[in-house]
C-alpha cells in the first residue's frame, strides 16, 4: 500500500512497483484512509510519504504500526527529500527505513526490508 497527498505521485509509483512484480493493494491520501485502508486490505508493506499535506507521515506510521502490530518492520518511509533531513525522526520512528522517492523500485523495498 502507498500513503501520498499527491495523486500524480501515487499512480507513478504504483506503476512502478507494479511493473517490477509487487502488488499494490491500494492507496491513500491521508492518515484517515491510510488506516481505513490498512483495516480492509492488511497489506504486507506500507510506504508513506513524509509530508502528507496537513498528516504527518512519521504520524501515520506510529498509527499504523499500533493498531496493526504485523506492520511492526513493514512501513517505509518515502521523501524527496534528502534523509538527513529528518535522520533523528526517522531513528525514532518505527518505520523500517527510508527511501528516497526517486529510488523507489520493488528491489530497493526489498532490500531495505531484507526480503
Amino acid at each position: 500500500m502507498i500513503v501520498d497527498d499527491n495523486e500524480r505521485f501515487l499512480a507513478v509509483a504504483r506503476d512502478r512497483l507494479v511493473r517490477d512484480g509487487l502488488d499494490v493493494v491500494g492507496t491513500a491520501t491521508s492518515q484517515k484512509e491510510a488506516l481505513q485502508l490498512a483495516e480492509e486490505l492488511h497489506p504486507d508493506v506500507v510506504l508513506v510519504d513524509i509530508s502528507l499535506g496537513a498528516d504527518s507521515g512519521f504520524e501515520v506510521t506510529r498509527r499504523l504500526v499500533e493498531d496493526f502490530p504485523a506492520l511492526q518492520d513493514r512501513v517505509v518511509l518515502i521523501s524527496t527529500r534528502d534523509q538527513d533531513d529528518f535522520a533523528d525522526l526517522i531513528a525514532a520512528s518505527p518505520a523500517a527505513g527510508f527511501l528516497p522517492k526517486n529510488l523507489l523500485s520493488a528491489r530497493a523495498v526489498s532490500d531495505l526490508l531484507g526480503c
